[in-house]
């Protein structure tokens, strides 16, 4: 075998070697047939050499991991959920500034927060940085590290915020992404 040979070898057999990676190859090659719309010799051939060049960039330059497509499968439902629950606070937040607008003699009494929050990752703290912006009366100041600052139109936005069902499914999410 010459190098170049070597390298495809080296590129996509750790990926071949796993079941999800075989499956991956299938996927490619049932695909280039249903396009096709028929099966001939010419046709096959053609579709393992692009289904193997495709699985083969996959693995070497979008590291591609069965453990990654696994990781993403068990926190789809809590990625689901986590969007339920910001759409639903969301609404309780709306509603809670509606009031806010038609009763004039309410005094709100906006304040400045700081906290720190637990979450490991930049991208979880981001995901918390951007749910508490979306929520009406609150909008995230400055994040920096694990320090979040929040400014909130109200006292009772301030509440409980770094312990907010937020932060406890972001925390659940981490956790199963460390397990895999």
């Amino acid at each position: 075998m010459n190098n170049m040979q070597q390298g495809i070898l080296r590129t996509w057999m750790p990926c071949w070697s796993l079941t999800g990676g075989k499956l991956m190859f299938a996927v490619f090659l049932l695909l280039w047939i249903i396009f096709n719309g028929r099966i001939t010799a010419e046709i096959l051939v053609i579709g393992v050499l692009l289904s193997a060049a495709l699985f083969a960039f996959c693995c070497r330059f979008m590291n591609y991991s069965v453990a990654r497509d696994i990781r993403m499968f068990r926190l789809l439902p809590m990625a689901c959920q986590y969007v339920a629950i910001l759409i639903l606070e969301i609404l309780k937040a709306n509603r809670q500034v509606l009031f806010f607008i038609l009763t004039p003699r309410y005094q709100v009494e906006p304040q400045l927060v700081h906290f720190r929050s637990d979450l490991r990752t930049e991208f979880a703290r981001v995901v918390l940085a951007n749910s508490i912006t979306l929520t009406p009366g609150t909008i995230t100041v400055g994040l920096e590290g694990s320090d979040f600052y929040v400014h909130c139109l109200d006292k009772e936005f301030a509440e409980g915020m770094d312990h907010s069902v937020f932060v406890e499914l972001l925390e659940k999410m981490e956790a199963v992404n460390r397990d895999v």
